[in-house]
């Protein structure tokens, strides 16, 4: 601008300036982005495809047209123009043409897109402004539903949030991340006097606030921890949704789940069990939604959050708020399930446990001082807090072993703190003189479980040893406290025998691993043994997968070879004839290890299994009668084994037990058995196919009502298993009780008050007339003849 006044220097910019305001801005972007020029000849990257490369303009060029695109970025609605500039130049087209399609895989244009936006220009007053101006218009990238232009402008706002957390923390949380969250935030609060039914969050703004944060944490894969930090606050609201959902029909479920297992995947495993305390109701962060806060399915597959109304009735609403806890719990325990991150489960269970030694352990409060602001619940009731914060990890402990416990403890260093927190447990009870049942079957559990360890149902190296030391004075304060003469001779040789390394074990500390190993006294150490409390229906025991076959070991765990001065060895008997006892031992574990071991040989095809099969269906067919569902199934899965083998023997002694049983449970039983059987045969099961239909049927037709749900439904899956090549039994019933079906299926259609009953009645009839109108009125077609006249 050399050679110009002041005054055409001034009029030169505001025409400029009117110009740039008043074209496309996405077009004043790209063209300007042409004036810069291209990058350095020795950067260039076309020079390997022997493309020509666009000269880089002059530096105050260069300047211009950077202050002029920081110009155009600053204005109202100016990161879209920024972007549709940027992507819109990487082809032809438009975006959403042929052009936007290659620009949305391209990931490192969308990546410069992003550096772009976080970064301040010099222009800009401070960072803080430049945040307030721009992160607005990066949150309302994710708004856009078009499918045209959704693709690349949600990639870009992704890229640009990870950004902004990585580069301007403070900043990221104050303007996108917590303006991000307010829908799932706001239903953590108190809603004030907004009255009954009126809508807290609405479907689209809930839904949309899953949907980003699904797309910015999981999508994006980068951990920071900003964002972690920002999303841990709605964790309880993600969850109650997430809760909500699995009772509901909801595209939000799987984005919710999602988001939980990230955080809890991706978080310090401190942080993860903070997390985990503080859905399970353990401690106050993060917090659930206000109990004034629902959630109802929306009209377009989402879900909003309303007021909830009040319930007059008290045991009614006492009755809604232990259902929603406990469903909350159980989806806890689900998710702690679905979790890849390995241990978690097992350390947040032996942090409950260890939150109930404290409680066991804290002495009662003091009555609380006379005073005029004292509620009067607490005065009446003082060990009220701390009774419900012990109820509350009962049930957490609870939900946990029963609805995961395969998971729990999955390896020594678990094992030693679960049996750490039993014994400090148990040393808090007796110190203060209280050890109740629970307490004292918990205790013989965790002793028997560090017998077994020690006995040699784990590999133990020497940094296992050194955790193992932590027991030590608790097993001599147990040993001191305890009143039983053999608890205490339990504990005093565990202690020995961890100082020891297993060098030393007497004959208590052989009795109790094998009675925890399911085994008798004395007897060898099997592995398809189980820990009484902790073992699994496989018979594969829950500190860690069994040892591989090894020559036996003595209760030390050293091998036979070694000095037995001290340790007392195990008599060899034959396996085989031990598991045969154990599976009529009073101990129900027992008998299901047993039991399970049996099976496994039968599906193994060991030679001396198949020798005895008689005695070993016998031994199945005796236990289909006990009461105890893990014996009986162990039983019914050892049938269907042992079936698969020798089908021959084996059927008809079930079918014989099917029919003539006197107990209906048993025949059910049976029956149970004889459907694995058909599965396992597979094509086999065709000249077995007249009994087994007969035998069901005559159970269909039985007076209990159960056994002919049971005959029914085995003989629909019967079916199914055969391929529906029943000869002529199917034509048989067929024509005997179609019409009489027909007039039946009218009738309750007609007279029948269940509107269910009407439905399934009507769809019925339905199929009926859709098979048989084409049979009875077919239909006419024209068809050519041609005929050829004499």
């Amino acid at each position: 601008m050399q050679g110009l006044t002041e005054e055409e220097q001034s009029s030169c910019k505001e025409a400029l300036q009117g110009l740039l305001d008043k074209v496309y801005q996405p077009l004043v972007v790209r063209e300007l982005l042409l004036l810069q020029g291209g990058p350095k000849q020795a950067s260039c990257p076309s020079q390997q495809k022997k493309e020509p490369c666009m000269a880089p303009a002059p530096a105050w060029l260069q300047r211009l047209c950077g202050h002029l695109l920081s110009g155009r970025l600053l204005r109202p609605g100016g990161v879209q123009a920024v972007i549709r500039g940027i992507l819109e130049g990487a082809g032809a087209g438009t975006v959403g043409g042929s052009s936007a399609e290659a620009a949305a895989a391209d990931w490192q244009k969308c990546e410069a897109v992003a550096k772009i936006l976080s970064s301040c220009p010099q222009q800009s007053l401070s960072l803080e402004d430049y945040c307030q101006q721009i992160c607005p218009q990066i949150l309302q990238l994710f708004l856009i539903q078009d499918k045209l232009m959704m693709c690349q402008f949600h990639r870009v706002a992704t890229a640009t949030v990870l950004a902004m957390a990585r580069q301007h923390p403070q900043q990221a949380e104050k303007h996108l991340l917590r303006p991000l969250l307010e829908p799932l935030l706001r239903c953590l609060r108190e809603p004030g006097d907004v009255p009954a039914g009126a809508v807290l969050v609405e479907e689209e703004l809930l839904s949309g606030c899953v949907e980003t944060v699904y797309k910015v944490c999981v999508v994006g894969k980068e951990p920071s921890p900003c964002l972690l930090g920002a999303l841990q606050p709605a964790l309880g609201a993600i969850f109650s949704l997430w809760c909500f959902t699995k009772q509901n029909v909801s595209f939000l479920r799987t984005p919710c789940q999602e988001i939980l297992l990230w955080f809890l995947e991706k978080s310090e495993r401190r942080a993860s069990l903070a997390a985990l305390e503080g859905l399970a109701e353990l401690r106050g962060s993060p917090r659930l939604p206000h109990p004034h806060c629902r959630f109802q399915v929306g009209s377009g597959g989402g879900v909003a959050a309303t007021i909830k109304e009040a319930v007059s009735d008290e045991d009614e609403a006492l009755y809604q708020k232990l259902s929603s806890e406990q469903w909350q719990l159980e989806q806890l325990a689900d998710l702690l399930s679905c979790c890849r991150r390995g241990s978690l489960a097992g350390d947040f269970f032996l942090g409950c446990l260890k939150e109930l030694t404290q409680v066991a352990s804290e002495e009662d409060p003091a009555p609380p001082s006379q005073g005029p602001a004292l509620d009067l619940e607490l005065l009446c009731h003082p060990t009220l807090p701390q009774q419900m914060r012990q109820l509350q990890v009962l049930r957490v402990v609870a939900l946990l072993t029963e609805a995961i416990s395969d998971s729990l403890l999955t390896d020594v260093r678990q094992v030693v703190d679960f049996v750490a927190a039993t014994l400090q447990r148990a040393c808090a009870g007796l110190s203060r003189g209280s050890v109740g049942p629970v307490e004292s079957q918990t205790l013989s559990m965790a002793m028997g479980l560090g017998a077994a360890m020690l006995g040699g149902a784990l590999e133990l190296e020497s940094e296992d040893f050194a955790s193992l030391k932590q027991l030590v004075p608790l097993l001599e304060e147990l040993s001191r406290l305890h009143p039983e003469p053999s608890i205490q001779e339990l504990a005093a040789d565990l202690s020995i025998s961890i100082c020891t390394h297993r060098a030393f074990s007497t004959g208590a500390l052989c009795a109790a691993a094998g009675r925890a190993l399911g085994r008798r006294k004395g007897g060898p150490a099997d592995q398809g043994s189980a820990v009484a409390s902790t073992g699994t229906p496989d018979g594969t025991p829950r500190a860690g997968p069994a040892p591989p076959q090894e020559p036996p070991r003595s209760c030390s765990g050293e091998p036979q070879g070694m000095d037995r001065e001290s340790s007392a060895p195990c008599d060899p008997q034959d396996p085989l004839q031990e598991l045969l006892s154990g599976a009529y031992s009073p101990d129900v574990p027992t008998r299901a290890a047993a039991l399970r071991r049996l099976s496994r040989m039968a599906e193994q095809r060991d030679p001396a299994a198949l020798k005895t099969w008689e005695k070993l269906l016998k031994v199945f067919v005796e236990n289909l009668e006990h009461e105890d569902s893990f014996v009986y199934l162990s039983a019914i899965q050892g049938v269907a084994q042992l079936s698969e083998a020798s089908p021959r023997g084996t059927l008809p002694c079930l079918l014989a037990q099917y029919a003539g049983a006197p107990k209906v449970e048993t025949r059910m039983k049976a029956g149970e058995a004889l459907l694995r059987t058909t599965r396992a045969l597979g094509d086999r099961v065709f000249q077995h196919r007249d009994s087994l239909i007969h035998a069901f049927l005559r159970g269909v037709r039985d007076p209990d009502c159960s056994l002919r749900a049971s005959s029914l439904s085995n003989l629909g899956e019967l079916c199914q298993i055969l391929g529906f090549q029943l000869g002529s039994v199917v034509h048989e019933v067929l024509r005997d009780v179609l019409l009489d079906l027909y007039r039946l299926l009218k009738f309750v259609g007609r007279c029948e008050q269940d509107e269910v009953t009407v439905l399934h009645a009507q769809l019925a009839l339905e199929e009926l007339d859709g098979l048989l109108r084409p049979l009875l009125f077919p239909p006419q077609t024209l068809q050519k003849k041609i005929e050829i006249l004499p």
